[in-house]
């Protein structure tokens, strides 16, 4: 039984709107409720959207490869503003051994490459959420947006 009483939300972070419109239906139709960011600015608005709120974020889906800022930036971000860092599960096409340790060293507890089948994602989201993360805000310090 979760620790949750609001339905597990999932942040999902890609650059390519197919990618996000396909996850967005994979993870809604098995229960989540699912915020989407395809930019770096995008994960800012969501997240002082939902911990504005009072919320919190269970689980994060992170490609790697964003050409604005990578992958590896947003999650050393993430894990200064939001403490604790919910559990994150890169997905990326992506697939040498250089890239998957650099990202597991950085905190993300999952590495699945693209494409992945449904249900490894489900499993590895399940396995996410049930970890039962609660994160708080941090808060970025003025400038946060420019500087990073």
């Amino acid at each position: 039984m979760s620790v949750f009483r609001e339905t597990p939300r999932i942040l999902v972070i890609d650059d390519d709107l197919d990618t996000l419109n396909l996850l967005r239906m994979e993870l809604q139709m098995a229960k989540f409720s699912v915020l989407t960011a395809s930019s770096w600015d995008e994960v800012m608005d969501r997240l002082q959207l939902v911990y504005g709120a009072g919320g919190s974020i269970q689980a994060i889906i992170l490609d790697l490869m964003i050409p604005e800022r990578s992958g590896f930036d947003i999650l050393l971000a993430l894990r200064v503003i939001l403490d604790p860092l919910p559990p994150v599960i890169a997905l990326s096409a992506l697939s040498d051994i250089e890239s998957v340790i650099k990202v597991r060293e950085l905190g993300a507890m999952k590495y699945l490459t693209k494409p992945t089948d449904r249900k490894a994602l489900l499993s590895a989201v399940k396995e996410a959420v049930s970890l039962q993360v609660r994160s708080k805000w941090a808060g970025p310090t003025k400038g946060w947006r420019k500087t990073m």
